[in-house]
């Protein structure tokens, strides 16, 4: 018998021994032989896993935990990661996103003699687990499976797996495939076919775009924007909803704002109801969805943009200068070179999101040393039952 001293960063269990282990709580005594693990004293906040799947499927960490020890928990790791840079850590309500909400999923799938699998690996394996009652995905993506099936048989083999990126738009799903099969001449029409059959929004195979039947576009504000096939997207309405109300408090006020990692307009479209703009992104296509979105929409201020790597030519302190307000978005490592330019500068106000409670310390640690005042902070918990952690803060100059 082991105990349960502490979850790691990924949400696996931290035994008294040293041995990391899956799906336990601390405070629970447990016992593990031959590979498998026996609860003994379950925790308070055991609970029963909502979805049928979760034994085998490696798609959720945490269904087995109560969402009030996972709200706590996911606000821990910020604070933890912000005690460590002797940070304050200002907090303000938690935003947790409800089961059925994400309007966007990676699947695996295959074929097989009856049709398809399509789910998710089970966890630390390649093995395939089927999930057609998965509770995390919107229920329009759930409808949509019996198309996923039809476009399994198509693309994939009996031995091989391929990629589905299924993203729920206002026209309808857009499907991405990734596979190893080539694209000859009648299977793209059969491909494309199956796809219109399904009513499908659009169909991408690799990265090409078999057809578009209507454009799938997502709101933006008062903007309509269509993605590029495979874009960053944030994983549910919700979710982006409470971090964007958490940038537009941030920033109010502001009649020039700045927005860094821009993407295709998530933040940069919606502010532009309440000021001026200018978007920075590396991403040719990513520019190129949010210009157009902001050309369509009508009544918004202006927006500019310019393509560029932030990680390898960050904007600098003078043109930082011409702004009252930025917004800086960064993938998980952060961004270090940038945030130096940010601390250089003259700007009064930075709301900093972050996907990694770590690289989002380690810059606002720095914005700190240059002067910055950490105002708040906010937990956005929109990929629910993970181990997976969104923050929004305000710094503010002193």
């Amino acid at each position: 018998m082991v105990e349960v001293t502490s979850l790691t960063l990924h949400g696996t269990g931290q035994l008294a021994d040293g041995t990391v282990v899956d799906r336990v709580l601390p405070g629970e005594d447990v016992e593990v032989s031959g590979g498998g693990l026996r609860v003994l004293s379950p925790s308070p906040d055991r609970v029963a896993p909502p979805c049928r799947h979760f034994r085998t499927c490696g798609g959720c960490q945490m269904q087995h935990a109560s969402d009030d020890f996972v709200a706590r928990w996911k606000v821990g790791v910020v604070e933890k990661a912000l005690q460590a840079r002797g940070l304050p850590f200002p907090f303000r309500a938690l935003h947790t996103s409800p089961p059925r909400s994400r309007r966007r999923a990676a699947f695996k799938a295959r074929r097989t003699k009856q049709g398809a699998m399509i789910g998710f690996h089970a966890r630390g394996t390649h093995t395939l687990i089927d999930t057609p009652d998965c509770q995390l995905v919107r229920p329009a993506i759930t409808a949509g499976r019996d198309g996923l099936v039809a476009l399994t048989q198509l693309a994939a083999s009996r031995k091989s797996e391929i990629t589905f990126l299924v993203t729920e738009t206002l026209a309808g799903l857009d499907v991405g495939i990734e596979t190893e099969r080539e694209l000859d001449g009648s299977l793209r029409l059969r491909v494309t076919e199956t796809a219109r059959a399904y009513g499908l929004a659009r169909i991408t195979w690799n990265d090409e775009v078999l057809a578009t039947f209507q454009p799938p576009e997502l709101a933006m504000g008062q903007a309509r924007v269509v993605p590029p096939p495979g874009a960053f997207l944030q994983a549910t309405a919700h979710g982006e909803a409470a971090l964007l109300g958490a940038v537009q408090d941030g920033v109010k006020g502001a009649k020039r704002v700045v927005d860094l990692f821009a993407g295709c307009g998530t933040f940069a479209l919606p502010l532009a109801s309440m000021a001026n703009v200018h978007a920075v992104e590396g991403s040719e296509a990513l520019v190129q969805a949010l210009d157009h979105g902001w050309r369509k929409a009508p009544g918004l201020h202006q927006v500019t943009h310019e393509r560029r790597d932030l990680f390898r030519r960050p904007l600098e302190a003078d043109a930082l200068t011409a702004f009252d307000a930025a917004v800086i978005d960064p993938p998980r490592a952060g961004a270090a070179a940038q945030t130096e330019a940010m601390a250089a500068s003259a700007l009064s106000r930075v709301v900093m999101l972050s996907c990694n409670p770590v690289t989002f310390a380690r810059d606002v640690a720095r914005l700190s040393q240059a002067g910055f005042a950490l105002d708040w902070v906010e937990v956005v918990d929109q990929f629910r039952w993970s181990a997976h952690v969104e923050v929004a803060a305000l710094l503010t100059r002193r």
